[in-house]
């Protein structure tokens, strides 16, 4: 089984550290590879898509899952599909879409695995009608500290404290998830200009309803009467009979293309308050005012980046924080003020939206809760974040509110009580699954998960 002792970050390229990297080919090398932890245990990952420290392990094992990527059943008539927990939603879009199904959730990347997508109990722009991952999950296959392999079925306890528990319960070997059925691989969208953060609120609240897939971009760096100016994008599958002829010969066709590669370096500083005004100023005037019924690609409408390979690097050497937080319906006032702070303080996020979530999941540690999201992203670099995010968590946490741990990198552990309110129940779980602490990652040292 290969194994090599390598530097392990997460997708924002802030906190590096050395690990065991153990990449497992079938279920009993997976097991073998948890019996051989060691004293600093190990953690699954998968393609490296979380943000911060999740599916790092400092001088312990980290187990490449990605080799377990086997597709094993597709129901075509009932919509479900078998597969490894190594299937990124990329392939299951390659294979599923000819077949006329999508993935239930995809978040703004497809180079998910299915076993992170369950993990992380991710979310998409769908979140106010479909939920999060998990809830489309019937059930899965988890290798646990004692090796035995368990099948754990939607509503019971281990299932909630995986759903969202980054990891820590044990590996996902396979799960069966539930699909959406399509005509086509495109989308009808509708684009619109909200001039202020109230504006943009109000258009979410009042139409939501109407569509499937609604998220918002945000202009983090105005101020004043445009404060939190906005481009609202929603849409939702295109039925075939939207689609000009020549696109009816092959309305399922899913060919996403690539623009070069972000060089390895780049320059510090060029994401600055100066370029990135410069572009929110021409994406924001590039939006059309209102308009109805484009037709577009699936990559375009939910995974723009992934036409960029390597992006992240774009923030140079010192890598960036991605900053996520939740708070409930009737706390507006405290996205405001986030929203109000950051502009003042002019903080150069050119990749901020904002959502709309619907019924949360009984996920322990899932993020969602009914109520409004916002996700920045920020050059790690900059002077001071580190305090101006610590305001930042308390004041969600004073609002009942949570970040989105799959995304942390910095978050003191003594607000994750407030934040979580399952955690005790979490730990105690974690406690008698695996008392000798298999299962860790840097992200739970450093928050006592």
């Amino acid at each position: 089984m290969p194994a090599d002792t390598v530097s392990v970050t997460g997708w924002g390229r802030t906190a590096p550290t050395t690990a065991r990297l153990v990449r497992p080919r079938t279920y009993g090398e997976a097991a073998r590879a948890v019996r051989e932890c060691g004293a600093r245990g190990g953690i699954a990952r998968g393609l490296g898509r979380a943000y911060g420290d999740a599916a790092q392990n400092a001088g312990g094992a980290v187990l490449d899952m990605t080799g377990l990527d086997r597709i094993h059943t597709i129901d075509v008539d009932g919509g479900t599909v078998l597969c490894d927990a190594g299937v990124s939603l990329h392939r299951l879009m390659e294979v599923l879409l000819p077949l006329g199904w999508f993935v239930p959730v995809t978040p703004g990347t497809r180079y998910v695995t299915v076993g992170g997508a369950i993990g992380a109990d991710i979310h998409g722009k769908n979140h106010h009608g479909s939920g999060s991952f998990t809830r489309h999950v019937p059930s899965f296959e988890l290798l646990t500290a004692d090796g035995e392999i368990r099948t754990v079925g939607h509503g019971t306890p281990l299932f909630d404290a995986t759903a969202g528990g980054m990891g820590l319960t044990g590996v996902i070997l396979t799960a069966t998830v539930r699909l959406q059925p399509v005509e086509t691989a495109v989308m009808r969208v509708d684009t619109e200009r909200a001039v202020d953060l109230d504006d943009l609120m109000t258009r979410l609240t009042a139409t939501d309803h109407r569509y499937r897939y609604s998220v918002a971009w945000i202009d983090l760096l105005a101020r004043g009467a445009r404060l939190g100016r906005s481009v609202l994008t929603r849409g939702d599958h295109a039925p075939l009979d939207s689609l000009p002829p020549r696109a009816r010969r092959h309305p399922l066709a899913f060919h996403p293309s690539h623009l070069p590669a972000t060089p390895a370096f780049v320059p510090e500083g060029l994401l600055g308050r100066t370029t990135v005004g410069l572009f929110n100023e021409l994406w924001y005037r590039k939006a059309p005012r209102a308009r109805t019924g484009e037709l577009q690609r699936i990559p375009a409408f939910f995974h723009p980046l992934d036409g960029v390979p390597h992006w992240n690097r774009v923030y140079g050497r010192g890598g960036f924080v991605q900053y996520q937080f939740v708070v409930g319906h009737g706390r507006e006032e405290t996205l405001r003020r986030i929203v109000r702070r950051v502009s003042e303080r002019r903080c150069p996020s050119f990749l901020a939206v904002l959502k709309r979530f619907g019924e949360g999941d009984p996920g322990w540690l899932s993020f969602p809760v009914p109520g409004w999201t916002l996700a920045l992203d920020l050059p790690a670099n900059l002077p001071g974040l580190g305090a101006f995010l610590d305001e930042l968590d308390e004041e969600v946490a004073g609002a009942g509110g949570r970040v989105y741990l799959a995304k942390d990198a910095r978050l003191r552990p003594e607000l994750l009580a407030a934040m979580y309110p399952r955690l005790g129940a979490f730990r105690s779980l974690r406690r008698e699954l695996d008392p000798r602490g298999v299962f860790t990652s840097d992200l739970a040292r450093r928050l006592g998960l």
